[in-house]
């Protein structure tokens, strides 16, 4: 598999009940000499649609890697990590989260997450809150919020169909065409702004051996839940982005989410121009509220 990850950062290993967890950090770390102040660590977790990798968050993450510990991971059945044949549940994200956070990360940490990941880290904020100092969520949802049974939706009822399933992640998921077709239609809100680099990107872990697993998991509504059950339990300071054209997560029903925990959530912020990656689509921009969420819990240096 290529590596698409940015200049200076190099790829570690964690050992994990399910597997072996890739993740990238800032060449040569830990690289900070006796009398340097520590570095904030900041996690960044990628979402989990097809092709889903942490080559979604890096063109934020970069921007971080000379001051922070970054800690990017390809969580298990993603990526460059292990892939194992077996039905991911939520439980699996709780365990592979918290093992990566209380090996690597030295909690609380500064998460960084998206869509579906968002929706399981609050879940997890809520159950151990001392994992986390704060929360910066893209679009966070458990795709059957405010009672919506994602389960009963097609996409869903085909991937759950044996035979059919896998058929559907060949044609629909692993190949140029469909990755190409997918990130344009689905996730951007500006086809323009789709480079060589992202399609090559999600193709690549697209067709990584049993890649399908972990993504059908998702599509299925095995990793589906109603986020609006869980949200109030949150207590972490935690900002909410969200891309104003996004398709999936409609911005009003993220809105919504958000309001049933002002105490928590801090700050929603839209994106004009935007799909459910602005992180991809406006790097930039992210990185810019990124270090203003930062600064507000002082953990820019």
């Amino acid at each position: 598999m290529l590596n698409f990850q940015p200049p200076g950062f190099i790829q570690q290993a964690l050992a994990t009940d399910l597997g072996v967890m890739a993740y990238y950090t800032p060449g040569g770390w830990p690289w900070q000499r006796e009398h340097d102040a520590p570095r904030p660590t900041l996690v960044f977790l990628h979402s989990l649609g097809g092709g889903s990798s942490a080559f979604e968050w890096s063109r934020v993450y970069a921007a971080f890697g000379a001051t922070h510990r970054v800690i990017a991971p390809d969580l298990i059945g993603w990526g460059q990590s292990t892939h194992p044949a077996r039905a991911y549940a939520v439980e699996d994200y709780f365990g592979m989260i918290t093992h990566l956070l209380e090996a690597v990360a030295e909690p609380p940490a500064l998460v960084v997450a998206t869509s579906l990941t968002a929706g399981v880290v609050i879940r997890l904020a809520g159950l151990r809150p001392d994992l986390f100092r704060g929360l910066f969520l893209v679009s966070p949802s458990g795709n059957s919020d405010f009672g919506r049974d994602y389960r009963a939706s097609l996409p869903a009822l085909l991937a759950s169909t044996p035979g059919v399933d896998k058929l559907l992640y060949q044609v629909g998921a692993a190949n140029e065409l469909a990755v190409r077709s997918f990130l344009s239609t689905f996730l951007f809100a500006d086809a323009r702004r789709l480079t060589p680099d992202i399609v090559q990107a999600y193709l690549s872990c697209t067709q990584q051996p049993n890649a399908e697993y972990a993504a059908l998991a998702s599509l299925n509504g095995d990793i589906s839940f109603d986020l609006a059950h869980y949200i109030g339990q949150l207590q972490t300071p935690t900002t909410v982005v969200l891309g104003a054209g996004s398709r999936f997560s409609a911005p009003a029903l993220v809105k919504r989410l958000a309001s049933l925990n002002p105490n928590a959530v801090q700050r929603v912020i839209e994106i004009p121009d935007s799909g459910v990656l602005p992180h991809l689509e406006h790097p930039a921009v992210v990185v810019g509220l990124l270090r203003q969420f930062l600064a507000a819990h002082r953990q820019e240096p």
